[in-house]
C-alpha cells in the first residue's frame, strides 16, 4: 500500500476526507477531491485525498501532499471545480 511507503498516519486519509477544507471535483478522473492542511514529514501543507462515492460507501483512491501552487494550477486549468 501506498500508505506505508509514504508513511502517512494511517488515519490521515480519513481526516482529510471528514474535515476538508476544500472539495473540488477533478474533471480528468471524476474523483472527488478533499483538500485540507496537515503536519506531513514535519511540515504544515495542503494534503489532497482522491476519493468516489460507491453506492453507500466512501472509497478512498489516493493521498498526496500538494506542491507549492500545485492546487492553485488545478483550478486556473479548469481540472479542479470546486463543489
Amino acid at each position: 500500500a501506498r500508505i506505508a511507503m509514504r508513511k502517512i498516519e494511517y488515519d490521515l486519509p480519513k481526516r482529510i476526507y471528514e474535515d476538508a477544507e476544500e472539495r473540488f471535483t477533478d474533471t480528468e478522473t471524476g474523483h472527488t477531491i478533499a483538500v485540507k492542511k496537515a503536519i506531513l514529514y514535519g511540515k504544515e501543507r495542503d494534503v489532497m485525498v482522491a476519493y468516489r462515492h460507491e453506492d453507500i460507501d466512501v472509497k478512498l483512491l489516493t493521498i498526496h501532499p500538494l506542491k507549492e501552487g500545485q492546487k492553485e494550477n488545478r483550478i486556473q486549468s479548469g481540472r479542479w471545480r470546486k463543489i
